[in-house]
């Protein structure tokens, strides 16, 4: 049970480092030529929606907070999934091929093969999870695929466009020109 006065100083830290943060900001605010924020301005920007309002300190992450490691942790997550699921067939295959040599093993048992489809997927997992450089090429991975700017909605639907009326033309041009050289050739041959 923690003592009163250890409590304390841990309150006057946190005390310390939001007025430390606050003297930053309207240090800086200054230096920028406008006038410091007071303590409820940040409050009302953030009701008119014109300014971030304060990250909590406490709770759950949310997934923006956590960058391009959300990504990472996607990844490290559908391999597992993947592994998973490939093991399930493959032992479900395996199983069915050692029923067809002894047939008293019986069909495949789903609450044997999933439990290990699940262990199997997890410990690749974190195989490749605990391999320091497999992570770090991950983690590079995707703060590049951070850096890639992508085609807007308006820029994909033109794009779209573009590849249907091109395919479209393509399509009667070639049907056009198959009927043409058809009927050169049936007047050359004289087919029917």
């Amino acid at each position: 049970m923690p003592v009163e006065e250890d409590v304390k100083p841990r309150e006057d830290a946190d005390r310390s480092d939001t007025r430390t943060e606050a003297e930053s900001r309207s240090e800086a605010a200054s230096d920028r030529g406008e006038h410091p924020a007071e303590p409820g301005d940040l409050a009302l920007k953030a009701s008119e929606g014109e300014g971030e309002a304060p990250a909590p300190t406490m709770g759950a992450i949310s997934p923006s907070q956590m960058g391009t490691i959300r990504f990472v942790y996607a990844a490290y997550f559908a391999g597992a999934v993947a592994v998973g699921f490939m093991v399930s067939k493959v032992a479900d295959f395996a199983w069915l091929r050692l029923q067809s040599y002894k047939p008293a093993v019986g069909d495949p048992r789903d609450e044997i093969v999933m439990p290990l489809s699940v262990v199997a997927g997890a410990g690749t997992a974190l195989y490749f999870w605990y391999r320091t450089r497999a992570r770090e090429l991950a983690e590079e991975v995707a703060a590049e695929m951070s850096k890639v700017t992508w085609p807007s909605r308006t820029e994909v639907t033109n794009g779209t466009v573009v590849v249907i009326v091109t395919t479209i033309v393509s399509t009667v041009f070639f049907a056009l020109m198959d009927k043409f050289w058809g009927f050169i050739t049936n007047l050359v041959y004289g087919g029917s």
